[in-house]
């Protein structure tokens, strides 16, 4: 009799049989083998706890967190006493960005069993993810009292002290993570993301530089070491970084944080697709959709401004006279406040223009939810998108019925909880608009608010007090550090070559990015003294040292925004090359609102003609002042009364909508609709 053939002997094996082979493929790291063995085990004994729990586990491992979580919940329906099975169901739904669900396994895992380090790890990560930092180091500590070479709850526990701006005990724990495992890249880039928020760009791309020695395919990576690059202004090796970037985002890797990349990108579609890819990863839709507006229709239409910098700080100054001007007849305004009070003028003027303050700063994301939802809020304004102090959890939970993309992150959310974004059509052109994920609103003039009431200090600086020559054209771009790409600073250079005798006047943004931007000119053969460096100074002031200036040059693929609005304000004219992208559009939007179209390239070689015919032809640059001059307090980008009105029949259109119970769309109307 010939013996059966292996695939008919496996098809009449015991189930002990299967279980064993299975068993035996897992431990040998045979996944896949060992997945096909427990799910046939499983159908002959659908209640066995330990095959459940490891085919489970198998599952997570080839990164199948969805199909993991019905074996969990089975096992867990057999046998509720066991940690591991509430450890391991945590872990599937960390993994599936269900943070509140896996805070409650966790907890669970941690009642039996309390003296699992892990555990208490694991459960510090999700109170990191809830912004629940206090509760966080608790465990990590409570971890590191149990364990204490653990090197993962260290660099966790500097994650927390981090975001607690406590930023030399975060690096102390980073260092301590290291020297218990020196080749834990994600401590090194912790390590580059503490000296990042320090300001220290040198020692981030350092402690990046390392981290991606050892894990190049880290997520965000590649694009934390770039923006810190581009704020040294370190541009060795960025080209190939940007084509990684570029090819990783391409095939759905997180490569990117998306506030940097706007710094560099010149494809709206890479930027959808980076933050699409950052909202799919981080802030997953975790509420229904609120289409209930919480007041009436002849009721005041309640506003909240979500932002965590009221105070002095670009988008603040932006904004203030418009919530000032807004008109409280109609509407109830409130700071919905995720910062701090730094006892400035702009601070003061923001409580005084609004309705109510409301505190979420020390709150989580479903708490702040929760404040937010208490003031009945019918339109929430996000001014931070990915940028700054931002609360996109709070966001993606739902927190009004209708969440609007605003000033801060001048470009898409790639979120389906974002309802509206404001635009105008300078800086988001009709046809633009299928790169967006948002509903576009866009306004009848201006899309970037104005403040007419900034201060200009009346003190008249002398040049030489900035260290500018006494004779000579001075052109000037005080943008950040991060907007000067090789390909601007070459076109700059071109331009100081053709005017004799001019300089180039830049902010002091840090010591390393003035060494590295004197020795590039150098490499350009330009005298690196005819690069002068401002220091930071009070606004008002800032505002009257313009007038030592003559010419602004923007940057591109990144525009001057905030900064664009300071020079005009004060009276200087600024050139403009108009971009590829949102956040290349906006200094050319802001001239169109002022008549001073012709301030505006298309083309790069165009700019830098423009820029020397400027210099050379002092009676058309005095005119292009005198028109600057008379039009600054009459047409629309400085009427901040007119912002207002814009912004508020949006809102109503927005507000109409809901009450009609229909879905977002696009909103267009002309300046005659918006009250004036």
């Amino acid at each position: 009799m010939q013996a059966a053939k292996p695939e008919v002997r496996r098809i009449m094996a015991s189930p002990a049989e299967l279980f064993q082979n299975a068993f035996a493929a897992f431990q040998q790291g045979r996944l896949q083998e060992a997945e096909r063995g427990f799910s046939k085990f499983l159908r002959k004994d659908p209640k066995h706890f330990p095959a459940l729990n490891i085919l489970a586990i198998v599952l997570v491992a080839l990164k199948r967190h969805a199909e993991a979580e019905p074996h969990l919940k089975a096992a867990l329906r057999i046998n509720a006493t066991s940690d591991a099975t509430f450890y391991n169901y945590g872990l599937v739904l960390k993994a599936l960005n269900r943070p509140d669900e896996a805070l409650q396994r966790f907890t669970e895992a941690l009642a039996l069993n309390p003296g699992n380090a892990e555990t208490l790890n694991n459960r510090g990560t999700v109170l990191n993810d809830l912004r629940d930092y206090p509760a966080a180091l608790a465990d990590f500590d409570r971890a590191l009292a149990l364990d204490p070479r653990y090197a993962a709850a260290f660099f966790n526990k500097s994650k927390s002290l981090a975001e607690l701006k406590r930023y030399d005990e975060a690096l102390a724990a980073c260092e301590s993570a290291l020297a218990l495992q020196p080749d834990l890249a994600e401590a090194w880039f912790g390590r580059g993301y503490i000296f990042g928020q320090m300001r220290m760009p040198p020692e981030a791309v350092e402690a990046y530089g390392r981290a991606r020695q050892l894990n190049p395919d880290l997520p965000l990576l590649k694009g934390n070491l770039l923006h810190q690059k581009m704020l040294a202004c370190d541009w060795q090796g960025t080209d190939a970084l940007i084509a990684e970037i570029e090819a990783d985002l391409a095939a759905g890797k997180l490569a990117a944080e998306p506030f940097g990349w706007q710094g560099v990108a010149t494809s709206e579609r890479s930027l959808q697709r980076c933050a699409e890819l950052t909202n799919a990863s981080r802030f997953p839709t975790q509420a229904p959709l609120l289409r209930a507006s919480p007041t009436g229709p002849n009721a005041k239409i309640r506003i909240g401004y979500l932002s965590g910098e009221f105070r002095q700080q670009a988008t603040s100054l932006l904004l203030v006279g418009v919530l000032e001007q807004h008109d409280k007849s109609a509407f109830e305004i409130f700071a919905i406040d995720n910062g701090y009070d730094d006892g400035s003028d702009i601070r003061r003027r923001i409580a005084g223009a609004v309705d109510g303050i409301v505190d979420i700063s020390t709150l989580n994301d479903p708490q702040a939810v929760d404040a937010i939802r208490a003031q009945r809020i019918d339109i929430l304004v996000n001014l931070n998108g990915y940028f700054g102090e931002q609360r996109t959890g709070v966001f993606a939970r739902r927190a009004a019925p209708v969440q609007v993309n605003y000033l801060g992150f001048p470009g898409t959310l790639g979120a389906s909880f974002m309802d509206y974004i404001l635009a105008d059509q300078h800086v988001l052109p009709p046809e633009h608009r299928q790169f967006y994920s948002e509903k576009v609103a866009w306004l009848p003039n201006c899309y970037q608010a104005n403040d007419d009431r900034r201060e200009i200090s009346v003190r008249a600086f002398a040049r030489a007090e900035a260290g500018l020559p006494a004779q000579g054209f001075v052109f000037c771009c005080f943008n950040n550090a991060y907007k000067i790409t090789p390909d601007v600073f070459d076109s700059w250079m071109r331009i100081l070559s053709a005017v004799d005798g001019s300089v180039l006047w830049l902010l002091e943004d840090s010591a390393a990015a003035v060494a590295n931007l004197r020795r590039e000119a150098e490499l350009r053969g330009i005298d690196p003294a005819r690069l002068v460096f401002a220091a930071r100074m009070l606004p008002a002031e800032h505002l009257a040292r313009h007038r030592c200036a003559d010419l602004f040059l923007d940057t591109l693929p990144y525009n001057a925004h905030t900064t664009a609005s300071d020079a005009l304000w004060a009276g200087l004219p600024l050139l403009t090359c108009r971009g590829e992208t949102f956040a290349g559009r906006v200094a050319a939007s802001l001239l169109q609102n002022l008549g001073v179209p012709e301030l505006i390239a298309a083309k790069r070689d165009a700019y830098e003609r423009m820029a020397i015919e400027l210099a050379e032809n002092p009676e058309r640059l005095s005119s292009i002042r005198e028109k600057l001059s008379a039009n600054r307090l009459n047409m629309p980008a400085f009427d901040t009364r007119r912002m207002a009105r814009d912004i508020e029949t949006a809102f109503r259109k927005m507000a109409e909508r809901v009450r009609a119970g229909l879905a977002p769309a696009h909103i267009m109307f002309p300046a005659n609709d918006s009250g004036q």
